[in-house]
């Protein structure tokens, strides 16, 4: 069987590590995989670092498309990812997440009769302001295979009408974090590097165009991280855009008591995320590490894809104001938030199914 793996974006590249070694340990002689990387994420430590960390093979298509707005970018991809499956004539495409890279995917295959298998199908957030939303939702409406990674997710696309061909399997992403949760502790220095002390930090993140577009709240954020770090070290890896928009909307002042790397590698990552006191982020993928590492979470978003963590009690929604962030910090640090048993994103062998399902 030849499947073709379309990723651009680091949140993909990590979902995708734990299918292609699936498929490199069991199934190899069954499968080709041919990897199409879009280009979206174009960053060394987002992008190349990762397939080095990660040992993903290295892509076969490398499409370089990144920058420009929605509709621009994903058209550019969706020419080019055409291409590619005329030339290759797979008999799956697989795609991940949420992004432009799976919207294109998702639509080049489906124009050419080619069965799309999506992975983290059926998550929602029910705000169609959301680029990602837009995303999820069509890629979901073409595709053959939907593989859910919750119970929720398989409601979602039944309250939707969907049924034919949706699977839980779990979340890959769990299948991640339980192989790569000691090897991050044994082999990054990025504590000693940061001279952190493990529980004695909060680790932050924030990207979505939600919160860094609108001044309002991407102030809120900042000025309650800085309020933070008035009694706890707060480490923020920036993304690329988001440092341009803090100086665009004049808001650099906030990241003076914050400690600022670049953004980092996925072991050291991992290692931050694990050894945290508590995590605030707007990420849906750090919410889900901080719960599968069993570290308290306050997401800085109205909503989330992920309602079982914030179900559980581990992670608290609280927008993006800054008292309502500095309030969450602080009903952590009291031991309010964080008290989640059981998991219900399976047991860390999604990746295997997925690939068992596809052939």
């Amino acid at each position: 069987m030849k499947l073709l793996t379309v990723v651009g974006a680091r949140p993909q590249f990590i979902k995708a590590a734990a299918v292609s070694r699936a498929i490199r340990d069991d199934f190899s002689a069954d499968i080709d995989e041919i990897l199409v990387h879009t280009g979206q994420h174009f960053d060394e430590n987002m992008s190349r670092v990762f397939f080095d960390e990660l040992d993903i093979p290295q892509p076969r298509y490398n499409l370089e498309i990144s920058g420009g707005q929605h509709g621009a970018m994903t058209g550019r991809m969706l020419e080019a990812i055409e291409a590619v499956l005329l030339r290759e004539k797979p008999d799956w495409v697989l795609i991940y997440g949420d992004t432009n890279s799976t919207l294109a995917g998702a639509l080049a295959a489906a124009k050419l009769h080619v069965p799309v298998a999506h992975v983290e199908a059926g998550l929602r957030s029910f705000n169609m302001r959301m680029p990602e939303e837009i995303n999820r939702i069509l890629a979901d409406r073409v595709s053959s295979l939907l593989f859910c990674p919750t119970e929720t997710a398989v409601k979602n696309l039944q309250a939707e009408g969907i049924a034919k061909g949706v699977v839980n399997v779990g979340d890959v992403m769990y299948d991640v974090a339980l192989f790569y949760r000691d090897r991050a502790r044994q082999h990054s220095e990025v504590l000693q590097r940061l001279r952190l002390k493990p529980g004695n930090f909060a680790l932050a993140t924030c990207h979505r165009a939600e919160n860094t577009d609108d001044p309002q709240r991407l102030g809120g954020i900042l000025s309650a991280l800085a309020r933070v770090a008035e009694g706890l070290p707060v480490v923020l890896p920036l993304h690329p855009r988001t440092r341009k928009l803090v100086e665009e909307h004049d808001l650099l002042h906030h990241l003076d008591s914050l400690t600022l790397t670049e953004p980092l590698p996925f072991l050291d990552m991992v290692a931050l995320e694990q050894a945290a006191r508590l995590i605030l982020t707007d990420s849906g993928g750090v919410q889900k590490e901080a719960f599968f590492y069993r570290v308290p979470c306050v997401t800085m978003r109205d909503e989330t894809e992920w309602v079982e963590t914030v179900e559980t009690g581990w992670n608290r929604l609280v927008g993006a104001s800054s008292p309502a962030i500095v309030a969450a910090v602080s009903e952590v640090l009291a031991g309010r938030i964080g008290v989640a048993q059981g998991n219900p994103y399976g047991d860390g062998t999604a990746a295997r199914a997925i690939v068992s399902r596809l052939l």
